[in-house]
């Protein structure tokens, strides 16, 4: 099979496209062919590499893709060849305490596509059974595999883990990214009022086509945490969605008394000072979850079939043309979701 390969850390000139063994589905699991694949800035963290990452050379990114099941492994049943589906690229053991309990990203053996596992910037890659899920009649690969990893990382920061309720508010730092797009609209399907900060024009218009309420640029409005402040009445919101890190300083300053600070990552770096004073005198929650469970994907992927959640979709890529893809992800260029289109 086609797929893209690189055997060291580096920028996006060690991707190369090439030839690799096409995987044979072990017991258990399930042969894709896959249509299309979509990027996510972990792609670029684990192509970069840090301190403690051990990857299997030639190493293959990618969390995302939708495609076509290719073939069975040994004890597969409910699903056949030629079944479009799309993967949840969070892999529990299925053996576990946590698994068991439901808790599959929590998994003692957990494994995540694109990182521990090579991944979806192939033409094939082979998945548990249990992690697919079949695509209604004729919808879009793309849109499939774009949803996947974001709406499910959202979902489950969001309403399993932030327990979001219908008429709170809601502050949402970042305007165009995957799992910011998702949080907009899941927030707003919730029923909460959305507040959205961004860094320019362009991308808070559309946080406002996906349903936000409030837009905030941050490059006119420095001190955005203010400006939510007085925008509440000087109440602060509910719940903050924080996946930079460096910018929790302002968003304990947004929160109400009582408030909750929901994080999924660190775009901004991973070490940073805050000012434990806010926590404890505001009696904030700071609230951390990766990935989701089984039960989530299902969930959330529901919604985005049924149209309840829409995809925005940046510039599609062939396979081949993946390191422009992440040039174009790295430089912050996106307008959505870019994909990759495997076959």
């Amino acid at each position: 099979m086609k797929a893209i390969l690189f055997y060291q850390h580096g920028g996006p000139e060690v991707l190369e496209y090439g030839d690799y063994p096409t995987p044979e589905p072990a017991p258990g699991e399930v042969l894709i062919r896959l249509k299309a694949a979509a990027l996510n800035r972990l792609d670029l963290w684990v192509r970069e590499g840090w301190p403690g990452i051990r990857l299997n050379y030639p190493h293959i990114p990618g969390a995302d893709g939708a495609g076509d099941i290719a073939a069975l492994g040994e004890g597969v049943s409910g699903l056949t060849v030629g079944t479009p589906v799309v993967i949840n690229s969070n892999i529990g053991c299925g053996m576990c305490e946590a698994c068991q309990a439901g808790w599959d990203n929590r998994c003692e053996h957990w494994h995540l596509l694109g990182e521990t596992r090579r991944g979806t910037y192939a033409e094939y890659v082979a998945v548990p059974a249990r992690q697919v899920l079949p695509l209604p009649e004729g919808f879009d690969y793309h849109t499939a595999a774009a949803a996947a990893l974001a709406y499910h990382t959202a979902w489950h920061s969001l309403i399993t883990r932030g327990n979001l309720r219908p008429g709170e508010s809601i502050l949402i730092v970042g305007a165009s990214g995957g799992v910011n797009t998702a949080s907009i609209q899941i927030a707003r399907y919730t029923g909460a009022t959305v507040y959205v900060v961004g860094s320019n024009d362009e991308k808070l218009a559309m946080a406002e086509s996906l349903g936000a309420h409030y837009l905030i640029n941050r490059s006119k409005e420095e001190n955005w945490a203010k400006s939510v402040y007085k925008m509440t009445g000087h109440r602060g919101v509910d719940v903050v969605v924080d996946n930079v890190g460096t910018t929790f300083p302002l968003s304990f300053r947004a929160a109400r008394q009582g408030g909750r600070i929901l994080t999924v990552g660190n775009t901004g770096g991973p070490k940073f000072e805050i000012d434990n004073r806010f926590i404890f005198g505001k009696h904030l929650s700071v609230i951390g979850s990766t990935m989701g469970t089984l039960t989530d994907f299902r969930t959330v992927m529901s919604l985005v079939f049924a149209g309840h959640l829409r995809v925005p979709l940046d510039k599609t890529f062939p396979l081949a043309a993946a390191r422009a893809a992440q040039e174009r992800l790295q430089n912050g260029q996106q307008m959505g979701k870019i994909t990759l289109t495997c076959a």
